[in-house]
């Protein structure tokens, strides 16, 4: 029976693990130099604006809401449905950010206002419920948040999978997540795609499907070595890959159509959290295959490295 991936694959993947991990660290090294350089294109959960609830007549078509804010002037608008269906919420990139605090504050007051005669239609007219301006203060705690939320999801990882396996997975695990999570990070500073809260959520969850796959790939290494005897570690990370090549393909293409969908259908709210979802699915899937374990190689993994314990015990068995 014809199968999209064979059960039996046995690809030497492990005869690439140099090139792998140089076009790795190059591309890891490339983003940590463009991050800073080119920086983030923050949305306004980060750099401050204005904040208007509108309550229309109607329930409004929110794409042509938007694009009559783009048409308008304002760029990357965020309008998102508060509570009711004719209920939204609009924020705005202040356009003259080096205005004082007053000046921002009047100026959100009559862009309310703007707004109604913008969007409103015949038969579905708007009211401004406010109109406010939200200082950059508010985006600098939520980044600071944001931050520390990826710190100890880091730390937390780490303390995971020494206490599961051992120290040499452990790193080899941690640098790939790291390695993922950068190139996803360095995607945005790329594109100048916008950066919210919501595709700093999309990253977060990027790091949690990475270290799962890793994490399968370990489990099978883990059991390999226990289980063969006289293989050379090189044969034994090999044979792991191949053993969970179909589950690792077939769950990141299942997993990548789902976030496909939400990125066509989901609207613009949830683009750029789709869009980092899809990018690190492709990027984790790639890396647990041609990274990790050729980690796992380079660190220099051994049976013993796993049997500590059950050494111990055997010899303490064997003494009188």
């Amino acid at each position: 029976m014809f199968r999209l991936i064979p059960f039996d694959t046995n690809y030497d993947i492990l005869r690439w693990r140099l090139p792998s991990l140089a076009i790795a660290l190059a591309l890891m090294v490339a983003a940590l130099v463009l991050i800073p350089m080119k920086g983030f294109n923050f949305a306004l959960d980060f750099t401050g604006g204005t904040v208007a609830e509108l309550k229309f007549e109607k329930e409004p078509d929110l794409e042509r809401v938007r694009a009559a804010l783009e048409g308008a002037g304002y760029s990357n608008p965020v309008v998102q449905t508060c509570g009711a269906a004719n209920d939204l919420v609009v924020r705005l990139q202040p356009r003259d950010a080096e205005a004082g605090e007053a000046a921002l504050q009047e100026s959100a007051a009559a862009t309310g206002g703007a707004l109604a005669d913008l969007l409103g239609e015949p038969g579905n007219s708007v009211t401004v419920v406010r109109s406010d301006f939200v200082g950059p203060q508010v985006g600098k705690e939520l980044a600071e948040n944001g931050v520390l939320a990826m710190f100890f999801v880091i730390v937390g990882f780490l303390v995971y999978i020494t206490f599961r396996f051992e120290w040499k997975f452990a790193v080899a695990a941690i640098i790939t997540t790291l390695h993922d999570v950068v190139l996803v990070v360095g995607w945005f500073a790329l594109t100048q795609h916008e950066f919210d809260l919501i595709v700093l959520a999309g990253v977060l969850s990027v790091m949690g499907y990475s270290i799962n796959d890793t994490i399968v790939v370990f489990d099978r290494v883990r059991e390999n070595f226990r289980g063969l005897h006289h293989v050379s570690a090189n044969e034994v990370l090999n044979r792991s890959i191949n053993q969970t090549l179909s589950r690792t393909i077939i769950t990141s293409v299942v997993a990548f159509l789902t976030v496909l969908a939400l990125y066509l259908y989901g609207g613009a709210s949830l683009e750029g959290m789709a869009e980092a979802q899809m990018l690190g699915i492709i990027i984790g899937t790639l890396s647990s295959i041609f990274v990790a374990c050729p980690l796992l190689l380079l660190l220099g993994v051994q049976k013993q490295d796993l049997l500590p314990k059950a050494r111990d015990v055997a010899e303490l068995e064997r003494r009188p």
